[in-house]
Protein backbone atom coordinates (compact mmCIF):
# COMPACT_ATOMS: atom_id res chain seq x y z
CA UNK A 1 0.00 0.00 0.00
CA UNK A 2 1.60 2.95 -0.92
CA UNK A 3 2.33 5.85 2.01
CA UNK A 4 3.06 9.51 2.73
CA UNK A 5 5.72 10.40 3.74
CA UNK A 6 5.36 13.65 5.99
CA UNK A 7 8.53 15.05 7.45
CA UNK A 8 8.65 17.15 10.37
CA UNK A 9 10.07 20.21 10.96
CA UNK A 10 11.66 22.29 14.33
CA UNK A 11 12.33 25.71 14.63
CA UNK A 12 16.38 26.03 13.76
CA UNK A 13 16.78 28.71 16.46
CA UNK A 14 15.55 26.24 19.13
CA UNK A 15 17.19 23.45 18.38
CA UNK A 16 20.67 25.15 18.26
CA UNK A 17 19.82 26.72 21.23
CA UNK A 18 18.75 23.42 23.26
CA UNK A 19 22.03 21.62 21.57
CA UNK A 20 24.50 24.46 22.79
CA UNK A 21 22.70 23.77 26.56
CA UNK A 22 22.64 19.93 26.26
CA UNK A 23 26.11 19.56 24.26
CA UNK A 24 24.01 16.15 22.79
CA UNK A 25 23.73 15.39 18.95
CA UNK A 26 21.79 18.08 16.93
CA UNK A 27 18.98 15.57 15.16
CA UNK A 28 18.29 14.40 18.81
CA UNK A 29 17.82 18.10 20.02
CA UNK A 30 15.43 18.95 16.93
CA UNK A 31 13.13 15.76 17.79
CA UNK A 32 13.03 17.34 21.24
CA UNK A 33 11.89 20.53 20.38
CA UNK A 34 9.11 18.54 18.06
CA UNK A 35 7.80 17.57 21.58
CA UNK A 36 7.90 20.56 23.16
CA UNK A 37 11.53 20.16 25.35
CA UNK A 38 13.39 23.36 24.35
CA UNK A 39 15.01 24.31 27.67
CA UNK A 40 17.39 21.92 30.08
CA UNK A 41 15.17 22.03 32.67
CA UNK A 42 12.44 20.50 30.12
CA UNK A 43 14.77 17.75 29.22
CA UNK A 44 15.82 17.40 32.83
CA UNK A 45 12.40 16.52 33.77
CA UNK A 46 11.67 14.40 30.29
CA UNK A 47 14.88 12.04 30.76
CA UNK A 48 14.43 11.96 34.78
CA UNK A 49 11.31 11.74 35.80
CA UNK A 50 10.50 12.20 39.17
CA UNK A 51 7.55 10.99 41.26
CA UNK A 52 7.76 14.49 43.46
CA UNK A 53 7.46 16.15 40.49
CA UNK A 54 3.71 14.69 40.69
CA UNK A 55 0.80 17.28 41.14
CA UNK A 56 -0.92 17.90 44.42
CA UNK A 57 -3.90 16.26 44.78
CA UNK A 58 -5.73 18.61 46.25
CA UNK A 59 -5.63 20.83 43.24
CA UNK A 60 -8.28 18.68 41.52
CA UNK A 61 -12.00 19.93 41.56
CA UNK A 62 -13.98 18.17 44.50
CA UNK A 63 -11.07 16.62 45.77
CA UNK A 64 -12.18 17.24 49.30
CA UNK A 65 -15.80 16.48 49.12
CA UNK A 66 -14.78 12.97 48.10
CA UNK A 67 -12.03 12.52 50.35
CA UNK A 68 -14.25 12.96 53.16
CA UNK A 69 -16.99 11.30 51.98
CA UNK A 70 -15.33 8.12 51.97
CA UNK A 71 -13.48 8.88 55.22
CA UNK A 72 -17.00 9.69 56.59
CA UNK A 73 -18.40 6.41 55.24
CA UNK A 74 -15.68 4.64 57.01
CA UNK A 75 -16.02 6.39 60.26
CA UNK A 76 -19.98 5.16 60.19
CA UNK A 77 -19.51 2.21 58.87
CA UNK A 78 -20.81 2.11 55.65
CA UNK A 79 -20.89 -0.40 52.92
CA UNK A 80 -18.46 1.15 49.99
CA UNK A 81 -18.90 -0.23 46.40
CA UNK A 82 -16.17 0.09 44.02
CA UNK A 83 -17.69 0.18 40.34
CA UNK A 84 -15.91 -0.14 37.17
CA UNK A 85 -15.75 -0.96 33.34
CA UNK A 86 -14.36 -3.76 31.65
CA UNK A 87 -11.54 -2.62 29.79
CA UNK A 88 -8.12 -2.55 31.21
CA UNK A 89 -8.44 1.13 32.69
CA UNK A 90 -11.65 0.24 34.66
CA UNK A 91 -9.98 -3.51 35.23
CA UNK A 92 -7.19 -2.25 36.81
CA UNK A 93 -8.69 0.59 38.43
CA UNK A 94 -11.15 -1.37 40.54
CA UNK A 95 -8.45 -3.35 41.23
CA UNK A 96 -6.37 -0.75 42.71
CA UNK A 97 -9.11 1.27 44.41
CA UNK A 98 -10.34 -1.68 45.96
CA UNK A 99 -7.29 -3.57 47.67
CA UNK A 100 -6.50 0.01 48.76
CA UNK A 101 -9.43 0.80 50.93
CA UNK A 102 -9.95 -2.83 51.51
CA UNK A 103 -6.50 -2.28 53.70
CA UNK A 104 -7.82 0.30 55.53
CA UNK A 105 -11.68 -0.62 55.78
CA UNK A 106 -13.28 -4.23 55.40
CA UNK A 107 -16.66 -3.33 54.35
CA UNK A 108 -15.73 -2.76 50.48
CA UNK A 109 -16.80 -4.42 47.35
CA UNK A 110 -16.37 -4.60 43.89
CA UNK A 111 -18.78 -4.74 40.68
CA UNK A 112 -17.97 -4.59 37.02
CA UNK A 113 -20.84 -4.68 34.92
CA UNK A 114 -21.32 -7.48 32.02
CA UNK A 115 -20.24 -6.49 28.66
CA UNK A 116 -23.28 -7.98 26.87
CA UNK A 117 -26.05 -8.01 29.42
CA UNK A 118 -25.56 -4.44 31.09
CA UNK A 119 -23.64 -2.61 28.10
CA UNK A 120 -21.08 0.22 29.26
CA UNK A 121 -20.51 2.49 32.33
CA UNK A 122 -22.67 2.83 35.31
CA UNK A 123 -25.81 -0.06 34.66
CA UNK A 124 -29.04 -0.56 36.28
CA UNK A 125 -28.78 -3.91 37.32
CA UNK A 126 -25.09 -2.12 39.25
CA UNK A 127 -27.49 0.38 40.55
CA UNK A 128 -29.58 -2.11 42.31
CA UNK A 129 -26.94 -4.71 43.23
CA UNK A 130 -26.08 -1.44 45.55
CA UNK A 131 -29.53 -0.90 46.83
CA UNK A 132 -30.19 -4.44 47.75
CA UNK A 133 -27.41 -5.17 49.26
CA UNK A 134 -27.17 -1.86 51.90
CA UNK A 135 -24.27 0.05 50.14
CA UNK A 136 -24.50 3.30 50.49
CA UNK A 137 -21.37 4.66 49.15
CA UNK A 138 -20.42 3.89 44.96
CA UNK A 139 -16.74 5.17 43.91
CA UNK A 140 -16.88 4.77 40.05
CA UNK A 141 -13.85 4.72 38.12
CA UNK A 142 -13.63 5.01 34.27
CA UNK A 143 -17.05 5.63 34.00
CA UNK A 144 -20.03 7.65 35.49
CA UNK A 145 -19.38 11.03 33.46
CA UNK A 146 -22.32 10.82 31.23
CA UNK A 147 -24.73 8.72 34.06
CA UNK A 148 -26.93 11.80 34.64
CA UNK A 149 -29.99 9.97 35.46
CA UNK A 150 -28.85 6.33 37.46
CA UNK A 151 -26.73 8.16 39.56
CA UNK A 152 -30.27 10.55 40.09
CA UNK A 153 -31.88 6.85 40.70
CA UNK A 154 -29.26 6.49 42.84
CA UNK A 155 -29.01 9.23 45.52
CA UNK A 156 -33.03 8.95 45.38
CA UNK A 157 -32.34 5.84 46.73
CA UNK A 158 -29.87 6.76 50.06
CA UNK A 159 -26.57 5.96 47.54
CA UNK A 160 -23.74 8.70 47.09
CA UNK A 161 -21.57 8.35 44.14
CA UNK A 162 -18.06 9.55 43.48
CA UNK A 163 -17.45 9.92 39.91
CA UNK A 164 -13.71 9.40 38.96
CA UNK A 165 -13.67 9.50 35.06
CA UNK A 166 -11.87 10.98 32.23
CA UNK A 167 -14.17 10.88 29.32
CA UNK A 168 -15.07 14.41 28.25
CA UNK A 169 -18.06 15.70 30.68
CA UNK A 170 -21.58 16.84 29.28
CA UNK A 171 -22.32 20.57 30.19
CA UNK A 172 -24.75 18.76 32.96
CA UNK A 173 -23.21 16.85 35.41
CA UNK A 174 -24.17 13.69 37.63
CA UNK A 175 -25.77 14.57 40.71
CA UNK A 176 -22.69 12.63 42.56
CA UNK A 177 -20.70 13.80 46.22
CA UNK A 178 -18.30 14.55 44.32
CA UNK A 179 -17.01 14.10 40.43
CA UNK A 180 -13.39 14.13 39.52
CA UNK A 181 -12.55 14.53 36.33
CA UNK A 182 -9.64 16.78 35.51
CA UNK A 183 -11.47 17.76 31.73
CA UNK A 184 -14.41 19.45 33.59
CA UNK A 185 -14.73 23.25 32.84
CA UNK A 186 -14.40 24.90 35.88
CA UNK A 187 -11.35 22.24 36.86
CA UNK A 188 -8.04 23.87 36.95
CA UNK A 189 -6.12 20.49 37.73
CA UNK A 190 -2.71 21.21 35.74
CA UNK A 191 -2.51 17.87 33.36
CA UNK A 192 -5.79 16.98 31.96
CA UNK A 193 -4.64 13.76 30.26
CA UNK A 194 -4.87 11.37 33.07
CA UNK A 195 -7.19 8.39 32.20
CA UNK A 196 -9.64 6.43 34.60
CA UNK A 197 -7.08 4.68 36.50
CA UNK A 198 -4.56 7.80 36.81
CA UNK A 199 -7.98 9.93 38.32
CA UNK A 200 -8.43 6.82 40.86
CA UNK A 201 -4.81 6.99 41.77
CA UNK A 202 -4.78 10.95 42.33
CA UNK A 203 -7.75 10.26 45.12
CA UNK A 204 -5.76 6.86 46.72
CA UNK A 205 -2.69 9.77 47.04
CA UNK A 206 -5.00 12.52 48.68
CA UNK A 207 -6.91 10.13 50.88
CA UNK A 208 -2.80 8.82 51.89
CA UNK A 209 -2.27 12.18 53.10
CA UNK A 210 -5.47 12.52 54.69
CA UNK A 211 -5.00 9.19 56.68
CA UNK A 212 -1.04 9.75 57.31
CA UNK A 213 -0.57 6.89 55.44
CA UNK A 214 2.80 6.45 53.62
CA UNK A 215 3.47 7.01 49.69
CA UNK A 216 4.17 3.46 49.49
CA UNK A 217 0.57 2.44 50.60
CA UNK A 218 -0.91 4.30 46.84
CA UNK A 219 2.11 3.86 44.72
CA UNK A 220 2.35 -0.05 45.35
CA UNK A 221 -0.32 -0.18 42.77
CA UNK A 222 1.63 1.98 40.16
CA UNK A 223 2.31 -0.85 37.83
CA UNK A 224 -1.78 -1.09 37.57
CA UNK A 225 -2.00 2.71 36.47
CA UNK A 226 1.05 2.18 34.44
CA UNK A 227 -1.13 -0.66 32.56
CA UNK A 228 -3.81 1.36 31.86
CA UNK A 229 -1.88 4.40 30.96
CA UNK A 230 -0.62 1.99 27.80
CA UNK A 231 -3.88 0.37 27.34
CA UNK A 232 -5.89 3.29 27.00
CA UNK A 233 -3.53 4.98 24.60
CA UNK A 234 -3.64 8.22 26.84
CA UNK A 235 -0.90 10.86 26.37
CA UNK A 236 2.52 9.63 27.30
CA UNK A 237 3.52 13.31 28.92
CA UNK A 238 3.45 15.19 31.93
CA UNK A 239 2.16 13.17 35.03
CA UNK A 240 1.86 9.86 32.67
CA UNK A 241 4.91 10.10 31.46
CA UNK A 242 5.88 9.87 35.19
CA UNK A 243 3.29 7.38 36.01
CA UNK A 244 4.45 4.91 33.22
CA UNK A 245 7.97 5.66 33.78
CA UNK A 246 7.89 4.16 37.37
CA UNK A 247 5.11 1.59 36.43
CA UNK A 248 7.37 -0.27 34.30
CA UNK A 249 10.05 -0.27 36.88
CA UNK A 250 7.52 -2.05 39.34
CA UNK A 251 6.48 -4.52 36.42
CA UNK A 252 9.83 -5.17 35.71
CA UNK A 253 11.18 -5.32 39.35
CA UNK A 254 8.20 -6.72 41.04
CA UNK A 255 4.92 -6.79 39.59
CA UNK A 256 1.33 -7.53 41.09
CA UNK A 257 0.88 -11.45 40.81
CA UNK A 258 -1.52 -10.68 38.16
CA UNK A 259 0.47 -8.77 35.59
CA UNK A 260 3.54 -11.26 36.64
CA UNK A 261 1.38 -14.37 35.99
CA UNK A 262 0.30 -13.16 32.60
CA UNK A 263 3.86 -12.40 31.80
CA UNK A 264 4.93 -15.90 32.25
CA UNK A 265 2.25 -17.58 30.59
CA UNK A 266 2.98 -15.09 27.32
CA UNK A 267 6.69 -16.11 27.92
CA UNK A 268 7.80 -12.97 29.02
CA UNK A 269 11.41 -12.53 30.21
CA UNK A 270 13.65 -9.45 28.61
CA UNK A 271 12.37 -6.00 30.24
CA UNK A 272 9.01 -5.36 29.36
CA UNK A 273 8.09 -1.70 27.48
CA UNK A 274 5.27 0.17 27.14
CA UNK A 275 4.36 -1.77 23.75
CA UNK A 276 4.59 -5.15 25.50
CA UNK A 277 1.96 -3.95 27.73
CA UNK A 278 -0.06 -2.68 24.60
CA UNK A 279 0.17 -5.64 23.04
CA UNK A 280 0.66 -8.82 25.31
CA UNK A 281 -0.43 -8.03 28.49
CA UNK A 282 -3.90 -5.80 27.52
CA UNK A 283 -5.28 -7.95 25.13
CA UNK A 284 -5.46 -10.61 27.45
CA UNK A 285 -7.10 -8.56 30.30
CA UNK A 286 -9.81 -6.57 27.50
CA UNK A 287 -9.93 -10.72 26.10
CA UNK A 288 -12.15 -11.12 29.40
CA UNK A 289 -14.46 -8.94 29.02
CA UNK A 290 -14.78 -9.51 24.82
CA UNK A 291 -15.42 -13.10 25.59
CA UNK A 292 -16.87 -13.73 28.88
CA UNK A 293 -16.92 -11.83 32.11
CA UNK A 294 -14.30 -9.37 33.27
CA UNK A 295 -14.76 -9.96 36.54
CA UNK A 296 -12.17 -12.36 36.10
CA UNK A 297 -9.25 -9.51 35.26
CA UNK A 298 -9.97 -8.05 38.42
CA UNK A 299 -9.80 -11.55 40.16
CA UNK A 300 -6.16 -11.79 39.08
CA UNK A 301 -5.05 -8.55 40.18
CA UNK A 302 -5.90 -8.45 43.61
CA UNK A 303 -5.23 -12.56 43.86
CA UNK A 304 -2.52 -12.57 46.57
CA UNK A 305 -1.92 -16.38 45.92
CA UNK A 306 0.45 -16.92 42.63
CA UNK A 307 -0.71 -20.17 42.18
CA UNK A 308 -4.20 -18.86 42.20
CA UNK A 309 -3.32 -15.91 40.00
CA UNK A 310 -1.80 -18.07 37.48
CA UNK A 311 -4.98 -20.02 37.17
CA UNK A 312 -7.09 -16.64 36.59
CA UNK A 313 -4.28 -15.95 33.82
CA UNK A 314 -4.52 -19.19 31.92
CA UNK A 315 -8.53 -18.11 31.78
CA UNK A 316 -7.71 -15.11 30.57
CA UNK A 317 -4.79 -16.32 28.23
CA UNK A 318 -7.73 -18.91 27.07
CA UNK A 319 -10.10 -15.93 26.59
CA UNK A 320 -7.56 -13.97 24.05
CA UNK A 321 -6.69 -17.24 22.13
CA UNK A 322 -10.65 -17.91 21.37
CA UNK A 323 -10.70 -13.67 20.98
CA UNK A 324 -7.68 -14.30 18.45
CA UNK A 325 -9.81 -17.31 16.48
CA UNK A 326 -12.85 -15.70 15.96
CA UNK A 327 -10.67 -12.19 14.88
CA UNK A 328 -8.42 -13.92 12.62
CA UNK A 329 -11.56 -15.45 10.75
CA UNK A 330 -13.86 -13.13 10.80
CA UNK A 331 -11.15 -10.62 9.71
CA UNK A 332 -10.80 -13.28 6.25
CA UNK A 333 -14.52 -13.54 5.91
CA UNK A 334 -14.95 -9.79 5.57
CA UNK A 335 -12.36 -9.49 3.28
CA UNK A 336 -13.57 -12.13 1.15
CA UNK A 337 -16.87 -9.96 1.25
CA UNK A 338 -15.30 -7.01 -0.04
CA UNK A 339 -13.09 -8.90 -2.78
CA UNK A 340 -15.82 -10.45 -4.22
CA UNK A 341 -18.11 -7.03 -4.67
CA UNK A 342 -16.27 -4.98 -6.98
CA UNK A 343 -18.74 -2.29 -5.83
CA UNK A 344 -17.65 -2.62 -1.88
CA UNK A 345 -14.17 -2.39 -3.42
CA UNK A 346 -14.32 0.95 -4.85
CA UNK A 347 -16.24 2.62 -2.08
CA UNK A 348 -14.45 5.17 0.21
CA UNK A 349 -16.00 3.80 2.96
CA UNK A 350 -16.30 0.04 4.10
CA UNK A 351 -19.31 -1.31 5.84
CA UNK A 352 -19.59 -5.16 6.39
CA UNK A 353 -22.23 -7.25 8.03
CA UNK A 354 -23.09 -10.78 8.90
CA UNK A 355 -25.23 -11.72 11.84
CA UNK A 356 -22.81 -14.44 12.93
CA UNK A 357 -20.40 -12.34 13.53
CA UNK A 358 -19.04 -12.39 17.69
CA UNK A 359 -20.10 -8.88 18.93
CA UNK A 360 -16.58 -8.66 21.37
CA UNK A 361 -14.34 -8.83 18.18
CA UNK A 362 -16.06 -6.19 15.47
CA UNK A 363 -13.87 -3.27 16.76
CA UNK A 364 -11.05 -5.39 16.32
CA UNK A 365 -11.85 -6.34 13.17
CA UNK A 366 -12.85 -3.07 11.78
CA UNK A 367 -9.55 -2.15 12.51
CA UNK A 368 -7.97 -5.24 10.47
CA UNK A 369 -10.17 -3.63 7.91
CA UNK A 370 -8.72 -0.34 8.00
CA UNK A 371 -4.92 -1.96 7.72
CA UNK A 372 -6.35 -3.33 4.53
CA UNK A 373 -8.18 -0.71 2.74
CA UNK A 374 -7.38 2.00 4.78
CA UNK A 375 -10.44 4.09 4.79
CA UNK A 376 -13.49 5.02 7.36
CA UNK A 377 -14.99 1.58 7.97
CA UNK A 378 -17.75 -0.25 9.99
CA UNK A 379 -18.27 -3.68 11.08
CA UNK A 380 -21.95 -4.94 11.67
CA UNK A 381 -23.22 -8.13 14.26
CA UNK A 382 -26.63 -9.54 15.36
CA UNK A 383 -27.18 -8.69 18.93
CA UNK A 384 -30.50 -10.00 19.81
CA UNK A 385 -33.29 -8.34 17.41
CA UNK A 386 -31.00 -5.58 16.31
CA UNK A 387 -27.94 -4.63 14.92
CA UNK A 388 -24.87 -3.58 16.53
CA UNK A 389 -21.13 -2.33 15.60
CA UNK A 390 -18.29 -0.70 15.91
CA UNK A 391 -16.63 1.85 13.21
CA UNK A 392 -12.83 2.65 13.43
CA UNK A 393 -11.53 5.93 11.12
CA UNK A 394 -8.30 6.71 8.76
CA UNK A 395 -5.68 9.44 10.49
CA UNK A 396 -7.22 12.95 10.59
CA UNK A 397 -11.37 11.96 9.38
CA UNK A 398 -13.75 12.85 11.88
CA UNK A 399 -15.84 9.53 12.50
CA UNK A 400 -18.13 10.32 14.45
CA UNK A 401 -19.34 13.42 13.03
CA UNK A 402 -20.02 10.98 10.22
CA UNK A 403 -21.96 8.65 12.22
CA UNK A 404 -24.18 11.60 13.40
CA UNK A 405 -24.94 12.36 10.23
CA UNK A 406 -26.54 8.91 9.23
CA UNK A 407 -29.02 9.14 13.09
CA UNK A 408 -32.05 9.08 11.08
CA UNK A 409 -31.16 4.92 10.38
CA UNK A 410 -29.90 4.62 13.68
CA UNK A 411 -31.12 3.57 17.55
CA UNK A 412 -28.30 4.80 19.42
CA UNK A 413 -24.73 5.82 18.65
CA UNK A 414 -21.48 7.19 20.37
CA UNK A 415 -17.72 7.73 19.98
CA UNK A 416 -15.17 10.10 19.21
CA UNK A 417 -13.23 10.85 16.31
CA UNK A 418 -11.55 7.72 15.79
CA UNK A 419 -13.82 5.11 17.18
CA UNK A 420 -17.57 4.88 17.47
CA UNK A 421 -20.31 2.46 18.22
CA UNK A 422 -23.90 2.12 16.93
CA UNK A 423 -27.12 -0.32 16.69
CA UNK A 424 -30.19 -0.04 14.31
CA UNK A 425 -32.93 -2.13 12.84
CA UNK A 426 -32.02 -5.38 10.71
CA UNK A 427 -33.79 -3.36 7.51
CA UNK A 428 -32.03 0.20 8.23
CA UNK A 429 -28.53 -1.46 7.48
CA UNK A 430 -28.26 -0.81 3.80
CA UNK A 431 -30.13 2.38 3.82
CA UNK A 432 -27.04 3.24 6.63
CA UNK A 433 -24.58 1.99 4.86
CA UNK A 434 -25.20 4.09 1.74
CA UNK A 435 -25.68 7.31 3.89
CA UNK A 436 -22.36 6.67 5.62
CA UNK A 437 -20.87 5.94 1.84
CA UNK A 438 -22.34 9.09 0.60
CA UNK A 439 -21.33 11.34 4.28
CA UNK A 440 -17.76 10.20 4.01
CA UNK A 441 -17.69 10.62 -0.15
CA UNK A 442 -18.57 14.23 0.39
CA UNK A 443 -16.34 15.31 3.31
CA UNK A 444 -13.66 13.23 2.69
CA UNK A 445 -9.90 14.21 0.99
CA UNK A 446 -8.12 11.81 -1.06
CA UNK A 447 -4.94 12.26 0.32
CA UNK A 448 -6.34 11.29 3.97
CA UNK A 449 -7.21 8.20 2.22
CA UNK A 450 -3.35 7.49 1.96
CA UNK A 451 -1.81 6.12 5.27
CA UNK A 452 0.64 8.47 6.71
CA UNK A 453 4.39 7.71 7.74
CA UNK A 454 5.02 10.68 10.36
CA UNK A 455 9.33 11.35 9.79
CA UNK A 456 10.80 12.55 12.83
CA UNK A 457 14.17 14.04 11.15
CA UNK A 458 16.75 13.32 8.51
CA UNK A 459 19.92 11.28 9.32
CA UNK A 460 23.33 10.09 8.60
CA UNK A 461 24.22 6.63 9.08
CA UNK A 462 27.45 7.82 10.90
CA UNK A 463 25.07 9.62 13.42
CA UNK A 464 23.60 5.73 14.51
CA UNK A 465 26.21 5.28 17.15
CA UNK A 466 25.98 3.26 20.89
CA UNK A 467 25.88 6.80 22.36
CA UNK A 468 22.89 7.88 20.08
CA UNK A 469 20.97 4.64 20.77
CA UNK A 470 21.80 5.24 24.28
CA UNK A 471 20.21 8.27 24.47
CA UNK A 472 17.27 8.12 22.15
CA UNK A 473 16.33 4.91 24.64
CA UNK A 474 15.92 7.35 27.20
CA UNK A 475 13.13 9.13 25.81
CA UNK A 476 11.07 5.58 27.11
CA UNK A 477 8.23 5.29 27.65
CA UNK A 478 6.60 5.23 24.29
CA UNK A 479 3.12 6.37 23.41
CA UNK A 480 0.81 8.94 22.00
CA UNK A 481 2.84 12.59 21.86
CA UNK A 482 6.38 10.96 22.39
CA UNK A 483 6.26 8.16 19.76
CA UNK A 484 9.29 5.98 18.87
CA UNK A 485 11.32 8.51 16.74
CA UNK A 486 11.10 7.77 12.93
CA UNK A 487 14.10 8.82 10.76
CA UNK A 488 14.58 9.09 7.36
CA UNK A 489 18.44 8.39 5.58
CA UNK A 490 18.36 9.22 1.76
CA UNK A 491 20.82 7.91 -0.91
CA UNK A 492 21.24 4.52 0.59
CA UNK A 493 22.90 1.58 -1.70
CA UNK A 494 22.09 -2.17 -1.30
CA UNK A 495 25.48 -4.06 -0.12
CA UNK A 496 24.88 -7.02 -2.27
CA UNK A 497 24.18 -8.99 0.94
CA UNK A 498 20.53 -8.48 1.84
CA UNK A 499 18.19 -11.47 1.59
CA UNK A 500 14.75 -12.66 1.69
CA UNK A 501 13.96 -14.48 5.51
CA UNK A 502 10.99 -16.99 5.84
CA UNK A 503 9.82 -15.65 2.54
CA UNK A 504 8.06 -12.23 3.83
CA UNK A 505 10.64 -10.27 5.36
CA UNK A 506 13.99 -8.74 4.26
CA UNK A 507 17.35 -8.58 6.07
CA UNK A 508 18.83 -5.75 5.41
CA UNK A 509 22.68 -4.68 4.63
CA UNK A 510 22.44 -0.90 3.45
CA UNK A 511 25.46 1.10 2.69
CA UNK A 512 25.55 5.13 2.90
CA UNK A 513 29.28 6.49 1.77
CA UNK A 514 31.25 4.39 3.49
CA UNK A 515 29.14 3.17 6.34
CA UNK A 516 27.44 -0.29 7.12
CA UNK A 517 24.40 -0.84 8.99
CA UNK A 518 21.83 -4.11 8.94
CA UNK A 519 18.08 -3.58 9.08
CA UNK A 520 14.87 -6.16 9.43
CA UNK A 521 12.10 -5.08 7.42
CA UNK A 522 8.96 -7.78 8.13
CA UNK A 523 6.63 -8.44 5.47
CA UNK A 524 8.54 -6.61 3.13
CA UNK A 525 9.12 -9.33 0.52
CA UNK A 526 7.35 -7.76 -1.83
CA UNK A 527 9.43 -4.86 -2.38
CA UNK A 528 12.43 -6.72 -2.68
CA UNK A 529 12.68 -6.00 -6.52
CA UNK A 530 13.56 -2.18 -5.65
CA UNK A 531 17.06 -3.81 -3.95
CA UNK A 532 17.74 -5.88 -6.69
CA UNK A 533 17.30 -2.87 -9.30
CA UNK A 534 20.46 -1.28 -7.92
CA UNK A 535 19.24 2.57 -7.60
CA UNK A 536 19.85 4.18 -4.69
CA UNK A 537 16.55 4.32 -2.08
CA UNK A 538 15.32 6.24 0.81
CA UNK A 539 14.67 4.38 3.58
CA UNK A 540 12.34 5.08 6.79
CA UNK A 541 13.05 3.60 9.72
CA UNK A 542 13.34 3.23 13.56
CA UNK A 543 16.57 2.01 15.69
CA UNK A 544 16.94 -0.78 18.04
CA UNK A 545 19.56 -2.49 19.42
CA UNK A 546 20.15 -6.17 17.88
CA UNK A 547 21.56 -8.45 20.49
CA UNK A 548 23.11 -11.78 18.76
CA UNK A 549 25.97 -14.51 20.61
CA UNK A 550 26.84 -11.80 22.91
CA UNK A 551 27.20 -9.14 20.19
CA UNK A 552 25.49 -6.07 20.45
CA UNK A 553 25.01 -3.93 17.37
CA UNK A 554 22.44 -1.01 16.13
CA UNK A 555 20.68 -1.91 13.64
CA UNK A 556 17.29 -0.41 11.62
CA UNK A 557 13.67 -1.65 12.03
CA UNK A 558 12.66 -0.59 8.51
CA UNK A 559 9.29 1.19 7.78
CA UNK A 560 9.46 1.70 4.44
CA UNK A 561 11.63 2.41 1.36
CA UNK A 562 11.43 3.60 -1.91
CA UNK A 563 13.49 4.57 -5.01
CA UNK A 564 15.87 7.96 -4.07
CA UNK A 565 14.20 9.64 -6.93
CA UNK A 566 11.24 9.85 -5.18
CA UNK A 567 9.96 13.79 -4.15
CA UNK A 568 10.05 13.43 0.02
CA UNK A 569 8.17 16.88 0.73
CA UNK A 570 5.69 17.26 3.30
CA UNK A 571 3.15 17.13 0.58
CA UNK A 572 3.54 13.67 -1.18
Amino acid sequence: MQKRWNILTADDTAVDALQQSLKINRTLCKILVQRGIGTFDDAKKFFRPQLSDLHDAWLMKDMLQAVKRITAAIEDNEHILVFGDYDVDGTTSVAAMYQYLKNVYPNVQYYIPHRYKEGYGISQAGVQYAIENNFSLIISLDCGIKSYNLISYAKEKGIDFIVCDHHLPDDLLPPAAAVLNPKQKDCTYPYKELCGCGVGFKLMQALSEELGLPPSAHLQYIDLVATAIAADIVPITGENRILAYYGLQKINSNPCNGIKALLQLAGMQQTLHISNLVFIVAPRINAAGRMDDAKKAVQLFIEKDYEQALKYADMLHADNTYRKEADTSITEEALQIIQNDITLEQRKTTVVFRDHWHKGVVGIVASRLVENYYRPTVVLTKSGDIVAGSARSVNGFNLYEAIHACREHLLGYGGHFAAAGMTMLPENVAAFSNKFEEIVAATITEDLLVPEIAIDAEIQFTELTFPFYNILSQMEPYGPQNMRPVFIARNITESGYSKIIKDQHIRFVLKQQNSILTGIGFGMADKFYLLQNHIPIDIVFTVELNEWNGMKSVQLRMIDFAPAEKDLKSDV
